[in-house]
């Protein structure tokens, strides 16, 4: 277990939310009762998130930083890190704390759950 994988499958994640394709990657790389809890407070569970993000407004940009890596058990894991990510126009940056678990399915990482916890702006 590598932190750099489970980092590479966030970066194509974001990726996906930038080009327009989130749907499509979540839908595929979350487990059947895999579930997200989002800053405004909402849970959604794999059919949600799909149909949820096929028709989000892109991200422009994003930054992954202070991640780490929290080992579960041989087969689990948990990716903490701090997000940042900027739509188009003037909003400010949505900044959140986040962190994704992880599970070994055969040879690929599924996606069990993933949260954000929002970083209250300065100012």
């Amino acid at each position: 277990m590598d932190i750099d994988e489970l980092l590479d499958l966030e970066h194509h994640g974001w990726r996906s939310l930038c080009d327009g394709t989130g749907g499509n990657f979540y839908g595929s790389i979350m487990t059947a009762d895999g579930v997200m809890v989002l800053a405004h407070g909402q849970v959604f569970d794999r059919t949600a998130v799909v149909a949820s993000l096929n028709d989000a407004p892109p991200w422009r940009a994003y930054e992954i930083t202070d991640e780490r890596l929290v080992r579960i058990g041989d087969r689990d894991a948990a990716l903490v890190y701090r997000g940042r990510a900027y739509r188009d126009g003037e909003e400010p940056a949505f900044v959140a704390l986040m962190s994704s678990v992880y599970t070994r399915a055969g040879d690929v990482w599924k996606l069990a759950l993933y949260q954000q916890t929002p970083v209250p702006q300065a100012g």
